[in-house]
């Protein structure tokens, strides 16, 4: 079975390859071999390099965890920032409705 094409749009497609390319420096730079890198993260050597490469197919997760075991900053925060951002984040989410809904009464504004 093939895997389903999906369109991407050329912003997220650069932020992909952006992210690979950040990953794959960062790996260099710190002297680590690949199969070293995919040994810590559990992934295949193949994974890894659809990571560095760009490929959006990617599971964002793996390529998180491989952006922090390298060194790559992500959000370009601190852990304790980070933290501290995904709590407050979820405390504002509680206030947000759990859905949104279009309105089924239209409003007339002909005056």
């Amino acid at each position: 079975m093939s895997k389903i094409q999906r369109p991407i749009s050329p912003y997220a497609a650069d932020a992909v390859v952006l992210l690979g390319q950040l990953i794959r420096k960062a790996r260099i730079e710190r002297k680590l071999k690949a199969v070293d890198v995919t040994d810590r993260v559990g992934i295949s050597r193949g994974l890894l390099r659809r990571i560095e490469t760009g490929d959006p197919g990617c599971t964002i997760g793996v390529a998180f965890e491989v952006a922090a075991l390298v060194g790559v900053r992500l959000f370009d925060t601190d852990q304790a920032a980070l933290t501290k951002a995904v709590e407050t984040n979820r405390e504002l989410m509680t206030l947000l409705p759990k859905s949104v809904r279009s309105s089924r009464v239209e409003v007339a504004d002909d005056f």
